[in-house]
């Protein structure tokens, strides 16, 4: 049955349905420690062959964020062999990840070429074309960590894109590639909305 918005804070919260949503989020983030631990804490049913893919998708996240995007490639074909064939988003950022750590370790000439061979292509399709200049533009710079581009080279440009590979691999497995923390906090942000109050915001709610 449908609840009226303006009732939501009324209704009473089972503690199953909390330990539901913090066991999506540790799964989803693959915090493999802390969920062996949580499920043995809370009684929870560990869902079917849930370390195991945790193990496989984190070892894929790291390789992502540390740079090594060919590994990542090569460990997510191995996962799902036509993700990045049918997700040329993905792919194309990948293969960028790998530029950019060459253009960083000051590889040009090896930049170039894997750019040539492998980035090139994607220029066909007319939404990757600013991207690509963005990226070869770095080649112009003796220090591509001063340049307009420097965003392309941080931490939190390869977070993105791990983030995006997680949650593509979730997808093509038919599992959620939003966590149900992330699902309440946009409910609860239409819920606000709908009742004339401020936006939510997470740092608000945890040191209310």
């Amino acid at each position: 049955m449908d609840v009226d918005p303006s009732n939501y804070n009324q209704i009473a919260i089972n503690e199953n349905d909390t330990h539901s949503v913090v066991l999506s989020y540790l799964v989803h983030n693959c915090y493999i420690e802390t969920v062996e631990s949580f499920v043995a804490s809370t009684g929870m049913k560990q869902p079917a062959d849930c370390i195991d893919d945790m193990e496989k998708r984190k070892r894929i996240y790291h390789c992502a964020v540390e740079g090594n995007a060919l590994k990542a490639i090569e460990l997510t074909e191995q996962l799902v062999n036509d993700l990045l064939e049918k997700n040329k988003d993905l792919h194309f950022d990948l293969l960028s990840l790998h530029f950019v750590e060459l253009v960083c370790s000051r590889k040009c000439t090896e930049a170039l070429e894997f750019a040539q061979t492998n980035l090139t292509p994607f220029g066909k399709v007319e939404k990757y074309v600013e991207k690509l200049e963005d990226f070869m533009a770095l080649l112009a710079y003796e220090e591509p960590e001063k340049s307009p581009m420097f965003h392309l080279l941080s931490k939190d440009y390869r977070q993105q894109v791990a983030d995006s590979l997680n949650r593509a691999i979730l997808a093509h497995s038919n599992l959620p590639s939003y966590t149900a923390m992330e699902r309440l906090i946009q409910q609860t942000t239409a819920v606000r909305q709908f009742n004339g109050s401020q936006p939510f915001s997470l740092k608000d709610f945890l040191s209310s």
